[in-house]
């Protein structure tokens, strides 16, 4: 379909296809099977408006997840024409042919339809990665400011937070699909968020212990899927190249006093 041919059929309101990935788990007698569905498109239409108005007027069994609906709480990632990545900032638009391809999210466990259990995953790593602050054993004074940070590191922290938790680059990660106690990129991308914080009490030996191995950074392919695709342009491989120039400096030091102390 031209430019031309596709402007005038989205004002005329053309047909939509959408070909959804239905399974209940819970229902012992429900196989999983693609059900198409058709939509009449409306302009600015993205793919989570289509699924919304399909829920309402159609079949409202249908199951997928959403809260913000601004690219922010990242709850509707799915995959949309083999490519994970966030509903509510997919356009219809974008596909020329009308047709357009839901599945969930591989690598988590399925809720139902086009709904996985993201935060299940994600609390998990958190637990097994220990994502939180550790501080400095500083004596506690609760009538002591605030430790001021350098603006310049504080940038660097906020632009590791700004993960929404989506599960995108776990999806897009062939590591991960291969090796399921593979951290991830996100994992890593946490993890390293409380490398560069000074007030965290960790060393990089102690950080190695944790990914210094195949399912940390050594793992990584470097198939750059989870920088391709995540939604939030997060710098995936800027932090897993300086986690792994990190942990091998590490891993070089600890052979080099094993040999000095022979």
């Amino acid at each position: 379909m031209t430019q031309a041919n596709q402007t005038q059929a989205l004002a005329q309101g053309r047909k939509l296809r959408f070909e959804i990935f239905r399974y209940d788990p819970q229902d012992k007698n429900d196989k999983p099977k693609m059900v198409t569905y058709e939509l009449t498109e409306a302009p600015g239409m993205t793919v989570f408006i289509a699924l919304n108005l399909l829920r309402e007027q159609q079949d409202p069994s249908l199951q997928f997840d959403f809260v913000c609906r601004a690219g922010i709480c990242g709850s509707c990632a799915m995959v949309i024409n083999g490519k994970p990545t966030l509903a509510c900032r997919t356009l219809t638009a974008n596909y020329g042919d009308g047709v357009i391809k839901l599945m969930p999210l591989p690598g988590f466990e399925l809720i139902g339809d086009l709904s996985v259990n993201t935060g299940k995953f994600m609390r998990e790593l958190a637990e097994r990665l220990q994502l939180w602050l550790q501080p400095l054993q500083d004596e506690a004074n609760i009538h002591r400011l605030e430790k001021p940070m350098a603006p310049e590191e504080a940038a660097k922290l906020y632009e590791l937070e700004r993960c929404v938790e989506c599960g995108v680059c776990v999806s897009a990660c062939a590591t991960k699909q291969m090796r399921d106690t593979f951290v991830g990129a996100v994992g890593m991308m946490k993890l390293a968020r409380f490398e560069l914080d000074s007030r965290d009490a960790r060393s990089a030996e102690d950080f190695y212990h944790v990914i210094g191995n195949q399912d940390g950074v050594f793992g990584c392919m470097t198939l750059l899927g989870c920088q391709d695709n995540c939604p939030k342009d997060l710098p995936h491989m800027q932090q897993i190249a300086y986690l792994r120039r990190k942990m091998a400096t590490t891993l070089v030091e600890h052979e080099r006093i094993a040999v000095v102390n022979q």
